[in-house]
């Protein structure tokens, strides 16, 4: 049922005609895709930084806050860039994208890695200054870096598989992986 609405939508999405021109136009589609992997390197970079620093792995001497205070900005720039970059990409290539197991493992990471960041922030500001000149945050800002670095390594991971997919519905055997994907048996797919 969930997945008949979710390709429903799809469907509704790649009717439009703003979608079709985008994923048909010659420049644009290449311009979005290539802007989005471009501020995914400057948010994640950025990002990574600051969670090598908690881990005491980069820039040991330099005060956590500071590098936090001076990352921020570009980061949450290049993130919202990237955001917007991606909801295009899907809006291009809706039904695809919709019934991509990459694309579902992708969003699931992603709202982890938000809730990840909101407790990381809030663990961050009850930690209080005292840790900010050593060379390693607290255990569980620790930990929350580590699952940061490895959330965003599988994320941009499964976006590579999207598109190079070969779990598209029309190619899968497996029961289970076409229900993950959203594959419907009465559609006609691709």
């Amino acid at each position: 049922m969930l997945n008949e609405f979710i390709y429903n939508i799809a469907v509704w999405l790649d009717d439009t005609r703003w979608s079709t021109m985008l994923h048909e136009s010659y420049y644009m589609y290449n311009w979005v895709e290539s802007t989005h992997v471009l501020t995914l390197m400057l948010s994640l970079g950025m990002l990574f930084l600051i969670d090598l620093r908690m881990l005491g792995l980069a820039l040991p001497d330099v005060p956590a806050s500071r590098i936090a205070q001076r990352l921020n900005l570009p980061m949450l720039v290049g993130f919202s860039v990237m955001v917007i970059t991606g909801i295009l990409l899907f809006y291009a290539v809706p039904v695809r994208s919709a019934q991509s197991v990459w694309m579902r493992i992708k969003l699931v990471l992603m709202v982890g890695l938000l809730i990840n960041a909101i407790l990381f922030h809030k663990k961050m500001n009850a930690a209080g200054a005292n840790w900010d000149n050593e060379p390693k945050a607290p255990r569980n800002l620790r930990i929350g870096a580590m699952l940061s670095l490895g959330g965003w390594a599988i994320v941009v991971t499964c976006g590579r598989f999207i598109a190079y997919d070969w779990f598209d519905c029309i190619y899968t055997d497996s029961e289970f992986i076409a229900f993950v994907a959203g594959c419907l048996d009465d559609q006609t797919r691709f």
